[in-house]
């Protein structure tokens, strides 16, 4: 690994559980069937890359619904 490098690490150890599921159905709903508990080493690069960026696409479609939602909750209380 190359100096300045950091290793994957979740910095909410409660969350492990849901970011593992989390990452199951990505995997799933990008056609990519493996098992809960799979060993993600025997899968291409380029599939765990694909799974990584869809994850990363919800996660950021659901902020930004977030930041809607509390753009209109606020424009909804200037309007008072």
């Amino acid at each position: 690994m190359g100096q300045g490098q950091k290793t994957n690490r979740i910095i909410v150890p409660q969350a492990r559980a849901a970011m593992e599921k989390f990452k199951q159905e990505s995997a799933t709903e990008i056609g990519l069937n493996v098992s809960e508990g799979y060993y993600w080493g025997d899968i291409p690069s380029r599939q765990c890359g694909a799974v990584g960026g869809h994850m990363v696409r919800k996660m950021i479609q659901d902020y930004e619904q977030r930041l809607g939602g509390q753009a209109q909750a606020n424009a909804a209380n200037v309007l008072r």
